[in-house]
Order: C-alpha cells, then structure tokens, then sequence
C-alpha cells in the first residue's frame, strides 16, 4: 500500500456518552485521529465473494496503523462518502504497518445517509 493508493481523508470517531446540566444522556463525537485512507466499496471481486458469507459490511478501509492507539468494532470512520460502523479490525500481515477495517454504511432514520 502506498500513499498513492491513499487518497482519502477519514475521521476515526468514538462516541462518548456524557450527561448534561439537567442529567440527560448526551452522545457526542470524540475524534481519536485524522487519517488517509484507502477505501473500497463492496463490488464483485473474489475478496469480497469470500467475506459475503459472513460479513455485512458494505466498505473496506485501510489506513496505516497508528502508535498506541486501539480501534475497535463499535468506532466509526467519518469521511466524504459518509458513516461507517466498524464491524472488524484487523492488522494487514500482522505486520503492524497497516490497519484494515471493514465497515457497514449508517443509514438515518429516513433512508438518507
């Protein structure tokens, strides 16, 4: 993977739950890092006819792996395309050079996303 390939921009994301002056639960957005990305959409291609069975997850992203810092299902990556859920965090080769996560699309209420 090179930068070349990188070309995206994406927010990893964390929802934090906080409570307000009056004691409701609030949840906002606490960016972990800021990072580029590569990001595949979920096409015909044999890596994705192998995940199909047990995956719902409709983007693939791979990053460079960040020093110290623990991502897991749950997180979201924020970018152009929209929000993603992570569903499954893996290190590419357990080399540690590379993260590759694989994300399902947040749909709103209405349809929109």
């Amino acid at each position: 993977m090179s930068f070349g390939k990188m070309n995206g921009f994406a927010d990893i994301v964390r929802e934090k739950h906080m409570k307000d002056k009056a004691g409701f639960d609030k949840v906002e957005d606490e960016v972990l890092a800021s990072v580029r990305v590569y990001r595949e959409g979920r096409h015909g291609s044999t890596r994705w006819a192998n995940l199909a069975a047990f995956s719902t997850a409709t983007d693939l992203f791979r990053f460079r792996c960040i020093p110290g810092m623990t991502i897991c299902a749950g997180d979201f990556v924020v970018c152009a395309g929209g929000r993603f859920e992570i569903t499954s965090v893996e290190d590419v080769k357990s080399r540690g050079l590379y993260t590759e996560v694989l994300a399902k699309k947040v749909e709103a209420a209405h349809g929109e996303g």
